[in-house]
């Protein structure tokens, strides 16, 4: 049996302020926040995903904002650059956005296609892409139209401590399919419109750290419950010692650590941000699984305030 997976579900990062992590993802780049909940494994800590208008698998951002905790650094066994699509002819719509709200951007090209490089406000690296295919993003927030709204991911940049190992990892178990190399980069590529580019860097770059401003995993796709089932016994099958089925509410995960070190999850695509709030009120109010209801007041407490607001009409009142 060979199996191919679609290409990424989600990346999830550690940040700082929660306000701040909100106001650049969708104050600037103008995602919408799908899903307010908690970390699972530490409820105190809050878990933001960021998307397009559904939340659909390929579009999904998560962070877990740890206020004053320590920098982390950005190294091998990490995602070294996130990287976003956007529709075709909005990268200047974008070089003009974020340098109005002082976010240094530079250009760069490889694999012929220009890209937008820059840092989110707690170190992250990121990128944005033109790309032609992929569902147009329909969500309008603070000036950011279908016409140039980022439509998910472009795909991920690996840092790996074995290069050559996550490689084949890449081909043989994930089912990628190489594309070529351009310098130092070896692209591959799955079958997904999004979320479907991955660049590995054939150098292993030095130790990264956890911490805030570097990415925790990186999550692959699986169909439903059954095709994620098949994965673990498919990914154990290759020597990789994977977690059992852990249940997300949003999602279904599994977890290993490939040989070059990189925290891999394999996420189903459902059942999605919508079955415990509707399409229309995802993001508006903290969800809480089911083991923790009972314990909301206090975390409602715990949890610093935010909330989901227009930079623009923030920065002429703060004048």
């Amino acid at each position: 049996m060979n199996k191919q997976t679609a290409g990424i579900h989600h990346i999830t990062a550690i940040v700082g302020h929660p306000q701040e992590n909100v106001d650049f993802y969708a104050g600037v780049l103008g995602l919408r926040l799908v899903k307010q909940t908690v970390n699972f494994d530490d409820p105190e800590t809050y878990h933001f995903y960021f998307g397009d208008e559904g939340g659909k698998p390929g579009t999904i951002m998560t962070f877990f904002p740890w206020p004053n905790a320590y920098r982390g650094k950005i190294g091998s066994g990490q995602v070294g650059i996130t990287s976003f699509a956007a529709p075709v002819g909005s990268l200047e719509f974008w070089r003009e956005r974020l340098t109005r709200f002082g976010v240094a951007v530079a250009d760069y090209e490889r694999f012929g296609e220009r890209y937008l490089e820059f840092d989110d406000p707690h170190g992250l690296h990121l990128e944005l892409v033109e790309r032609a295919e992929g569902e147009a993003n329909h969500w309008t927030f603070g000036g950011v139209t279908p016409e140039t709204a980022i439509k998910g991911f472009g795909g991920a940049t690996l840092l790996s401590a074995r290069p050559d190992r996550t490689a084949e990892l890449l081909e043989i178990v994930m089912g990628l399919e190489y594309v070529g190399q351009d310098g130092d980069l070896a692209r591959y590529r799955s079958a997904s419109d999004i979320g479907n580019v991955i660049d590995l860097k054939l150098t292993p770059a030095a130790r990264g750290t956890m911490g805030v401003g570097t990415v925790h995993h990186i999550a692959w796709r699986a169909d439903d419950d059954a095709d994620q089932l098949e994965w673990q016994d498919y990914v154990a099958d290759h020597g990789y010692g994977v977690t059992p089925v852990q249940d997300r509410s949003y999602f279904n995960a599994v977890y290993f650590r490939e040989h070059g070190e990189i925290l891999f999850e394999i996420a189903t695509d459902p059942p999605g941000f919508a079955h415990d709030e509707t399409p229309e009120t995802m993001g508006t109010a903290l969800k809480l699984p089911a083991q923790y209801e009972q314990y909301r007041a206090q975390l409602e407490k715990t949890l610093i305030p935010f909330e989901v607001r227009e930079l623009k009409q923030i920065r002429q009142e703060d004048k």
